[in-house]
């Protein structure tokens, strides 16, 4: 794919925000460390980003990881990361603990993503499922109520026709994101009614590569992850309708239906958190923000996000001047 480079006009928007943060000198000169961590599904846009920005700026050392959003709140609020990407708002906690260690933040909207629920390319099948079919699938034992008659009160089922009767009678393959990840969190809560309530019987990794694999894998598997990581895996995968009920029209992920909010209850928002005590005092953060805010657009529609009116990125400078 084919991203762009940071057009003259930019540059010359990107000073005036300099002069206001600090003269940084001969661009290329610029040096220094950002650390970002964060949730898996973020890491895309950042990754994108990142990318760009390293062409402009070579000597600025940029780590990322994608250990999860909660795994990526550990760090921030211990003050070990710059920025944590997050596929879910801070916690009560995690933000109590920030404010015990002294570190201060400010939350930045990147962008919308729908969890998108998928199976192998060769399934056939599986085109469509219901919430409380969803909802069956993954729910604990002593919480799971049966959604057919051969599915025995309070307990998952571990073949496909204990689901929907019409579905083969082969056992279930689940595939899905860890416990420290926003994915999981915002998945659980809106499909079985509570943060973390899940089935332990499935296959988790904070690496999303690892869940696409296992569910190209097998036509009995069946998984969820966000929006981008389908896209750029159409050939081994199908997306899975939703339907709110049985009568109801099966919703698929797109772009449009995850910005008019219609791909619902699975449509949730990007956040990236700075913690801006570092900000003032890190040229090459306060840089990258700037570069950050300029192209995060375009770099979100092109790895399969959707992304904001332009009108609110462009508020976000505001506000990094007042930071600065």
């Amino acid at each position: 794919m084919k991203r762009s480079r940071l057009s003259q006009a930019a540059l010359l928007g990107m000073g005036g925000l300099l002069a206001a943060c600090g003269s940084l000198g001969s661009i290329s000169d610029l040096e220094g460390t950002i650390v970002i961590d964060g949730s898996s599904t973020v890491y895309p846009i950042m990754e994108a980003v990142v990318e760009e920005f390293s062409k402009k700026f070579p000597n600025v050392d940029v780590s990322i990881g994608f250990s999860g959003t909660g795994g990526g709140f550990a760090q921030f609020v211990q003050g070990n990361t710059d920025l944590s990407n997050a596929s879910r708002p801070i916690k009560t906690s995690e933000a109590t603990l920030a404010q015990t260690n002294g570190i201060n933040y400010h939350e930045f909207l990147l962008a919308y993503d729908g969890i998108t629920v998928v199976v192998a390319k060769n399934n056939t099948w599986l085109t469509d499922i219901t919430l409380a079919e969803l909802r069956a699938l993954w729910l604990p034992a002593g919480d799971n109520p049966a959604t057919t008659d051969i599915v025995e009160t309070n307990v998952p089922p571990t073949k496909w026709n204990q689901v929907r009767s019409t579905w083969p009678d082969a056992t279930i393959q689940l595939y899905g994101p860890g416990t420290s990840s926003g994915t999981f969190d915002f998945f659980t809560e809106v499909i079985t009614g509570k943060v973390g309530n899940s089935r332990t019987d499935y296959q988790p990794s904070e690496d999303d590569n690892v869940l696409v694999q296992g569910v190209a894998a097998s036509q009995y598997a069946l998984g969820y992850f966000g929006y981008a990581y389908y896209i750029e895996n159409t050939d081994s995968l199908n997306e899975v309708g939703i339907k709110a009920n049985d009568s109801a029209p099966a919703i698929y992920p797109t772009l449009e239906t995850i910005a008019d909010g219609t791909y619902t209850p699975l449509s949730r928002p990007l956040y990236t958190y700075l913690n801006t005590d570092k900000f003032a005092n890190n040229e090459a953060l306060r840089e990258f923000m700037l570069f950050m805010i300029d192209h995060v657009k375009e770099l979100t529609d092109e790895v399969g996000y959707v992304s904001l009116p332009e009108t609110n990125y462009e508020s976000y400078r505001s506000i990094l001047e007042d930071l600065a």
